[in-house]
């Protein structure tokens, strides 16, 4: 990492790692696949989402052969296939239950939702790239929580009550459905 005013690659580590995040799983026919915490809703209209990926990954070039992927969103209790999906292996999908979406992008059993996506563009960024996708379908929600990364460490999002206020008064957008 290239150093700014005393910046390490440590110190941005430790800073950023006070960001919580969601962990999912991008896969593409193949099948292939990756543990990803950089992903997010980009737009609504057209409905695009965005992901991003080492320069250095496997599965990148299966995805950008394939023009599709699948971004399948783990629930608290899937840390163990956070894990599989986290590290190189010959066959991450050996043992593990999906079914194929419309594109041929493996959905994941068990996942709180999935996003399925025609790729549609690509920014190289630092040592990553981001993949933009228009989203073709969505997976039913499923009740659970969500697993979390925070601080170096998977976590899972802690039962609670309702949000004590409407979430009109929260949202500072003129219209609740500019939120995603």
């Amino acid at each position: 990492m290239t150093v700014h005013s005393g910046l390490t690659a440590a110190r941005f580590r430790a800073v950023l790692g006070h960001f919580c995040t969601g962990v999912a799983v991008v896969t593409a026919p193949g099948p292939a696949g990756f543990a990803c915490q950089s992903f997010a809703a980009l737009s609504l209209d057209p409905p695009l989402v965005l992901f991003c990926a080492g320069k250095e990954s496997r599965s990148l070039p299966v995805i950008r052969a394939a023009g599709v992927f699948a971004v399948n969103v783990l629930a608290g209790e899937q840390q163990g296939l956070s894990t599989v999906f986290g590290r190189s292996g010959p066959d991450k999908f050996a043992g593990v239950d999906w079914s194929p979406a419309e594109s041929g992008s493996p959905l994941l059993a068990g996942v709180l939702t999935w996003v399925d996506c025609v790729l549609r563009t690509e920014h190289e960024a630092g040592d990553h790239v981001i993949v933009v996708g228009e989203v073709r379908a969505l997976g039913p929600v499923n009740d659970g929580r969500p697993l979390l990364f925070y601080r170096g460490r998977y976590a899972a999002a802690e039962r609670g009550g309702e949000p004590s206020g409407p979430l009109e008064e929260l949202v500072t957008w003129p219209r609740p459905t500019d939120w995603v």
